[in-house]
């Protein structure tokens, strides 16, 4: 019998250990390490943070599916990984033995690297349930005392959908609050240009989302490096696409979310052979690590690098099609290994996203995720909207049933038909 741990229980984690028990079966240990016993939604903390969704509303408590999927959970987290002893130290002490190790931690929040940044300085933050609640109370003073706005991603981020998505649900939450008139709006971006996504654009992500812009009354500056920020003002240099200084912006504001430069978590920052300078964990083409055979990466804590070289560092997203093909493929990968054979199977680096913007959307298609693309495809409508609702329903309740079902891999094979992305629907079973 393999002992399969699963480090992190987010999206990428929870359906890692999932699939590892249907491809490994019963005669095999999956053994789940995480900060928690919960499971939250994270794309729907833009609606959180407007007060359209609570926190029970997106949470998972995975105690009990975990038992009916026969996974065991060690909630306290991980202290230390030791990828040469096969062993992970837990918080408060003990540590857990493994064969094999799947490392699915998502990111540490590096908001540390600007003065002033994040929930503990003077801006708000989508990318955790707890910090949408208190963006959510400072939407509340918002609306009572209206003032300027400044949404956007900093330096280094690497996710810039949740910006454009807060951006457009902040607008109809403020539009419904009948303030949107008092509250001049600025999107404060890393990217080149708008639609960038750190993808170079998919099809006319530009197009389209400089048109929303417009219609919505957003300005903006892309390029932009902020160098702190204070009690309501934000200090941005705007540069030019040789690196040189093109202004200063000094930005007033009532109100500010940015998402911040991501790095790897501090139970594997700075391992020898296991990750790159900045934490993330080095993968080959089957999602193994190069120095340690057994240990297997998926997710945003995946190190990629950057698309191309940019004015201001730009990352590069790791999308839900992405992250569940990393799985299919991992789990089939040690799966092969446990037969005495080895790895094969590659993920799918293609990107299907739907970006919601509170009442309409965009929707994007990029296959591969990285250019040059077979298929580059975008488009927006209210159906958008109405399909992001019904994946938020689709996907916790897979969760909760303890459901391994690629959803994306699905939608994949419909955007072989683009046109006939607009009728899919959601499966409630």
């Amino acid at each position: 019998m393999a002992r399969v741990a699963v480090l992190g229980a987010g999206l990428g984690g929870v359906i890692m250990a999932y699939e590892l028990k249907d491809q490994l079966g019963r005669e095999h240990e999956v053994i789940a390490i995480n900060k928690g016993t919960s499971y939250s939604f994270v794309p729907s903390n833009p609606w959180v943070a407007v007060g359209w969704r609570d926190k029970e509303s997106i949470e998972v408590d995975l105690t009990s599916v975990f038992a009916k999927r026969d996974i065991k959970l060690h909630a306290q987290g991980a202290e230390r990984v030791h990828p040469a002893e096969n062993r992970v130290d837990l918080i408060g002490g003990g540590s857990v033995d493994y064969d094999y190790l799947v490392i699915a931690t998502g990111p540490e929040l590096a908001f540390d690297e600007i003065e002033g940044f994040g929930p503990e300085g003077f801006t708000n933050s989508i990318c955790h349930v707890d910090h949408a609640l208190r963006a959510k109370a400072a939407f509340d003073q918002l609306v009572k005392k209206p003032g300027p706005v400044i949404i956007g991603a900093a330096q280094g981020a690497s996710c810039y959908g949740p910006a454009y998505e807060f951006t457009f649900v902040l607008d109809k939450a403020l539009r419904d609050a009948k303030v949107r008139d008092k509250v001049p709006m600025t999107f404060v971006t890393a990217e080149p240009y708008i639609g960038h996504l750190g993808l170079d654009g998919v099809g006319d992500t530009k197009g389209l989302l400089e048109s929303e812009m417009r219609q919505h009354h957003v300005k903006w500056i892309c390029n932009a490096k902020v160098d702190k920020f204070e009690a309501g003002m934000a200090h941005v240099s705007e540069l030019n696409d040789d690196g040189s200084l093109k202004a200063k912006h000094d930005l007033p504001f009532a109100y500010s979310m940015l998402l911040p430069a991501f790095r790897g978590v501090k139970a594997v920052y700075g391992t020898e052979g296991l990750t790159n300078p900045r934490g993330f964990i080095l993968a080959d083409k089957h999602q193994r690590n190069p120095n340690f055979g057994n240990v297997f990466s998926v997710g945003v804590c995946v190190a990629i690098p950057p698309l191309g070289k940019t004015p201001v560092p730009v990352g590069v997203p790791k999308t839900g099609f992405m992250i569940e093909s990393m799985v299919t493929a991992t789990a089939r990968n040690i799966a092969r290994l446990l037969d005495g054979k080895e790895p094969d199977a590659e993920a799918t680096w293609n990107a299907v996203c739907l970006a919601d913007f509170g009442d309409s959307g965009v929707a994007f298609v990029a296959q591969p995720q990285i250019p040059p693309r077979n298929v580059n495809w975008s488009s927006s409508g209210k159906w958008v909207h109405a399909a992001k609702i019904a994946f938020e329903k689709y996907f916790l309740r897979k969760i909760r049933i303890g459901k391994s079902e690629p959803f994306y891999e699905r939608l994949a094979l419909q955007a072989l038909g683009i046109d006939k992305l607009k009728a899919i629907k959601i499966e409630e079973e």
